[in-house]
């Protein structure tokens, strides 16, 4: 009977779990150590002031944008809304877990009403977030978004040039993923489901 020579057998160990899928260990998630988030101190809906801290322990889906948006910013939170009730019919108990947060980036017009009235359309569990425009500046920084008042000459309304992400954070406030906004709702659910645990 032919024996493995014993310089091999750590090498053919090493392939062998390697063939294991169960012995896997989870990739980490793609925004793993990143600098992206941090504490706000901002206003709902209802007029009263939210901290970062208030959702602590539970996975928060953070979006940047503005409710008088012509187009994008109503689409990208109707994905988000779509995807995560998709995720609360597939998985209610982990679906319940997640916050779905919408942070104004046009202080000026967007009040805690006009913020509250707008989210209140896409998920009833959806945050609305407005503020200063110290504070809203200081968030958006902290997630990393950039943003900047576009007057067009002869428009009587201004727009809002902003980035476009919508981040997944874990419970301990730690950044996971983006997540596909732009693809539409069911691909925003099997990205949950790939994180939300």
């Amino acid at each position: 009977m032919n024996s493995i020579p014993r310089i091999l057998l750590p090498a053919l160990a090493l392939a062998l779990a390697a063939c294991g899928g169960s012995a896997e260990t989870p990739a980490p998630p793609p925004l793993a150590g990143a600098r992206i988030g941090g504490p706000f101190v901002l206003t709902d809906g209802q007029g009263q002031v939210v901290r970062d801290t208030d959702f602590a322990g539970t996975w928060r889906i953070m979006y940047f944008g503005y409710t008088y948006c012509p187009d994008v910013c109503p689409v990208d939170v109707q994905n988000i809304a779509a995807g995560v009730k998709a995720f609360e019919d597939e998985s209610p108990a982990l679906g319940a877990k997640v916050v779905p947060i919408f942070v104004t980036v046009d202080p000026e017009r967007d009040t805690p009403a006009v913020v509250g009235k707008f989210v209140s359309a896409f998920h009833p569990r959806m945050v609305g977030l407005t503020g200063s425009a110290q504070a809203i500046a200081d968030a958006a920084r902290a997630y990393g978004v950039s943003y900047r008042k576009v007057q067009s000459p002869g428009a009587s309304e201004y727009l809002m040039d902003h980035s476009r992400i919508a981040i997944l954070m874990d419970p301990q406030g730690r950044p996971v993923a983006l997540l596909p906004q732009d693809e539409g709702g069911p691909a925003v659910a099997a990205e949950l489901a790939k994180w939300v645990r």
